[in-house]
């Protein structure tokens, strides 16, 4: 083992770490006289709209912030306001409260400045939030709770009405104009929503790129979650002007079979869109603790470094004076790594990528069998054991949740959504670091055994063949197993980037290994899975919560799995 590359190795492990959690990639939080946009801003509107509880059940505060949000956009100068009142709505039976109230949505316009651009322009840009938070809820072992809605959804209220601060100062080159709609009433079932829906629906005639701002917590970054049907041309949009994005596609998928829902929601079918929030911490949201001692600005900042300057680009390009052009028949598969930004492929793309991926194993396999680098006696099991390990580890994820409810009274519920753990992502966290552990020491445990049995050769560099033999046999199996796993998930949802990132660096590093015979290319593969790893599985843990920890712990798995023997090769003495 070569003590040089161990330390640049570990080295590479803390540095990759640190820019896979966004601590070098976060914008900086501008200050509240800032040109630029401001997160300080908009702490001040959310200081205000956050003062009292102002749910369906707070007709006289949900006025307070109704008014105060009336003065703001009447301050930056709306060329109209109207409210739209839904009388004795209900909300959904299946709470543990029924509320009936009415509901006031807030609709303000503001039209580009030329006469020309106004007298051609057929489109606009709408931006979408809620003004209400969130009714009472039972919470385990406490009292009845009531939201403050000081991110949900004050921020998203604040991060509008900053992001029009900023597209006003540019409004004599605006070919689109600008709608703001702030719903009422979204917290029980989008009845604001719904109802405007329902009863104006002219309100969307030439709406041709909505924007919902929403916030399931107060920490972590601002991720574009999902797209409305045949996000091609959206991601596009998305992807040529936001900095720091951080979406994943995947997360579109899995929403689609969640229990949670937005206003975007109910128009996600007709109108192209994009549905941005923060996703942590789970015990935060629809809670007594969703009030504005937790306002974290660097959260709000990440709103706007993606969104201001995708609604420049929208609302100055004459592109998108046809209301159709972000519609498409196709979805893409995209997703975010940190450095690298955000990667997006079509669908037949992608799938070829794949393919190619995919053959490029096959063969590199095929020729370490030949070459007697490894062995298909030992790598097949390899992938059998794996995937056995992999659904014991799932199963252990699960018990840990469930155990993990169980003391603090929490209703657990497999592979769903989880309130009320006292300490659920310190558990997640200690949890994922003892099984690297684990599996650390086992490998290289196992890896000394087998040197031992060699070192009875005559020759001296056996017990280190075994070695690299192990390592082959070892990274082999674990990629035959992903192969399988990865075509598995590209056939049945067309997403698997859980899978094929760490199958696509370490079939690359091994391919470009065995043709310039340097290590560095382990290392580079090692950075890209972990900076994906990272990343990935962080947004996975917070949109899941403890309650799906099992499957995040098995991806986990088998991504230490990938990463053990890369190591492996890349210290290890020729």
């Amino acid at each position: 083992m070569s003590k040089t590359k161990l330390s640049i190795l570990l080295a590479t492990l803390a540095l990759v770490s640190l820019i896979a959690f966004g601590l070098w990639t976060r914008p900086k939080v501008q200050d509240i006289d800032s040109e630029n946009f401001s997160a300080e801003r908009v702490v001040k509107d959310i200081e205000v709209i956050s003062q009292e509880h102002h749910s369906v059940a707070h007709p006289a505060e949900r006025a307070k912030v109704r008014q105060y949000l009336l003065e703001r956009l009447q301050e930056l100068g709306a060329d109209t306001i109207k409210i739209f009142e839904h009388k004795n709505l209900v909300g959904p039976e299946n709470k543990h409260v029924v509320y009936t109230f009415d509901a006031y949505n807030i609709l303000a316009e503001f039209a580009p400045l030329h006469a020309d651009s106004a007298d051609n322009q057929n489109t606009s840009l709408m931006m979408v939030a809620h003004y209400d938070s969130r009714y009472s809820q039972p919470m385990p072992r406490q009292d009845t709770v009531w939201s403050y809605g000081a991110a949900d959804d004050g921020y998203g209220v604040g991060v509008i009405l900053e992001t029009l601060n900023q597209a006003l100062k540019y409004r004599s080159e605006w070919k689109q104009s600008f709608k703001i709609l702030f719903t009422d009433a979204e917290e029980p079932g989008m009845q604001g929503m719904k109802a405007l829906w329902r009863e104006y629906r002219e309100v969307f005639d030439e709406v041709g790129l909505m924007i919902n701002v929403e916030a399931r917590g107060p920490f972590g970054p601002a991720l574009l979650f999902e797209t409305s049907p045949g996000s091609k041309n959206l991601v596009k949009l998305y992807q040529q002007t936001a900095r720091y994005p951080h979406t994943y596609s995947l997360t579109t998928v899995v929403y689609g079979f969640m229990p949670n829902f937005t206003d975007f929601t109910i128009v996600k079918d007709d109108i192209p869109g994009l549905n941005f929030s923060t996703i942590a911490d789970i015990n935060h949201y629809h809670t007594n603790l969703d009030n504005f001692s937790f306002v974290t600005p660097k959260s709000i900042q990440h709103y706007g470094s993606q969104i201001v300057p995708l609604v420049k680009e929208y609302l100055t390009n004459p592109l998108y004076s046809d209301k159709d052009v972000l519609r498409s028949d196709e979805n893409s598969i995209n997703f975010s790594i940190p450095l690298l930004g955000l990667l997006n492929f079509s669908k037949t793309t992608y799938t070829w990528v794949n393919i190619l991926v995919f053959v490029c194993f096959l063969l590199i396999l095929l020729l370490d069998i030949i070459r007697g680098r490894a062995k298909f006696a030992q790598i097949w099991p390899t992938a059998l054991k794996t995937l056995l390990m992999a659904i014991g580890v799932l199963l252990v994820g699960e018990l840990i949740a469930y155990l993990s409810c169980l003391a603090s009274g929490a209703i657990f519920k497999p592979f769903g959504i989880v309130q009320g753990v006292k300490a659920d992502n310190i558990i997640m966290i200690i949890a994922t670091v003892l099984m690297f552990c684990l599996l650390c020491f086992c490998y290289w445990r196992k890896r000394k055994v087998i040197q031992k049995q060699s070192a009875h050769s005559l020759r001296k560099s056996a017990s280190q063949h075994a070695a690299r033999m192990y390592a082959g046999n070892q990274l082999h199996g674990v990629l035959l197993l992903l192969t399988v796993l990865s075509l598995a998930l590209l056939l049945a949802i067309n997403e698997n980037l859980m899978f094929f990132i760490p199958l696509f660096a370490a079939t690359l590093a091994m391919f470009l290994y065995r043709i310039t015979n340097l290590r560095f290319w382990c290392l580079i593969a090692i950075s890209l899975i972990l900076l994906h790893s990272l990343s990935f599985l962080y947004a996975l843990a917070m949109a899941l919560t403890i309650g799906a920890f099992g499957a995040v712990l098995m991806i986990a798995f088998i991504h230490i799995k990938v990463l053990l023997p890369l190591a492996d090769i890349f210290i290890t003495k020729n």
